[in-house]
């Protein structure tokens, strides 16, 4: 599984780079780096083989050719960067038809790729398209943290972002008997950009980081309640099997159930005053996973520990996601501004009337 995201990765990141130069990619190109994210295996089993396309990766095959000429040449490496993310690669490799044996043998590609773990197909979601109004929308984003009471010792910071499961559960109660409906990003988007309509009182629960006790304590205080939520996950714990994080199965039973799976990047670094390769690595490799392991494309980023830039903005707007929320408190929503949307934060301290004051704040 590892070696395969490792190819995708490699050549997405050319893909986008071509993309944002205005040029597409080339099927050479991406074969080539291809044969060097695999270490030249199968130039190096098929040699003086062609390219061509194809539309499945299953029906391709490796039609292998003895050779009339002998090199004792290595193939050429082709140097690529490590842990970068990809998107599909289109290509078939097939020997010189003119030289090709009546039974030439046939290695089928599908047999030397990973097989993924089956996941449900969700609808395709696709962007609104925006009427060219200039909008405004008020709409309060509440962010949490832990959902469980902090263990003894924690510091100010554990202390101040842990929200125990039963103040959570009277949130939910008092939201609801105030009249507030949740909603999902989505339907948010969709607001802003063509005005489509929400309820009286909407309102968005995110979760930042994956913590396990999203799974274990909050989502079934939101099933009871048929209550949405997005929890944006750090790609890289999961993929560590950190403890005190989701699993994939975990994020796999909450978005089959409704709840919106978004990026927080890979590994929790600040995106601030960082190079574009850095950031491609970021946006790519996220979004790639995520993809990868749910079989949903993630369009919304929460901005590690809030710090982001001009460039970060440019980069994962160019990698297709659409949009970004901050740790900036407020709950006006404006569509000139969807990557820097802002939230209000909730914390251990926050009652249910204090939650319910800052909701109807005017900020």
């Amino acid at each position: 599984m590892a070696a395969w995201r490792h190819l995708l990765y490699c050549i997405s990141l050319v893909q986008l780079r071509l993309w944002r130069a205005g040029a597409l990619p080339g099927i050479v190109m991406v074969m080539m780096l291809a044969a060097g994210c695999a270490g030249n295996e199968i130039v190096a089993a098929a040699p003086n083989v062609a390219t061509s396309a194809f539309t499945s990766v299953e029906d391709a095959t490796i039609a292998a050719t003895p050779s009339p000429i002998v090199s004792d040449t290595p193939p050429r490496e082709i140097a690529v960067q490590p842990d970068v993310v990809v998107t599909t690669a289109v290509a078939v490799l097939t020997a010189p038809p003119t030289e090709t044996p009546a039974e030439a043998p046939t290695v089928s590609i599908a047999a030397l790729l990973p097989t993924p773990t089956p996941t449900a197909t969700p609808a395709p979601v696709i962007e609104p398209t925006p009427d060219g109004v200039a909008r405004q929308i008020r709409v309060p984003i509440l962010m949490y943290h832990y959902l469980s009471a902090p263990p003894p010792g924690a510091d100010i910071y554990r202390q101040d972002l842990s929200v125990p499961p039963e103040r959570f559960a009277a949130h939910l109660d008092r939201l609801l008997a105030e009249g507030y409906t949740t909603v999902n990003l989505y339907q948010v988007l969709d607001a802003l950009q063509r005005g489509a309509p929400l309820p009286d009182k909407p309102v968005v629960l995110t979760f930042d980081d994956g913590y396990r006790d999203n799974y274990e304590n909050a989502f079934p205080l939101l099933k009871e309640r048929s209550m949405q939520a997005t929890i944006f996950v750090v790609t890289d714990f999961i993929d560590e099997e950190r403890p005190a994080y989701l699993t994939w199965d975990m994020a796999r039973e909450m978005l089959e159930a409704g709840v919106s799976i978004e990026s927080h990047g890979r590994n929790h670094v600040s995106l601030a005053k960082k190079d574009d390769d850095y950031l491609v690595w970021q946006a790519l490799g996220s979004l790639e996973t995520i993809e990868y392991e749910l079989g949903v494309r993630p369009r919304f980023v929460s901005y590690p520990a809030g710090e982001y830039d001009r460039r970060t903005i440019d980069i994962f707007q160019s990698a297709h996601y659409w949009g970004g929320l901050t740790t900036r408190q407020g709950a006006t929503l404006d569509n000139q501004r969807l990557f820097e949307l802002p939230r209000i934060r909730v914390r251990n301290t926050t009652t249910p009337d204090e939650l319910i004051r800052l909701l109807t704040l005017d900020w």
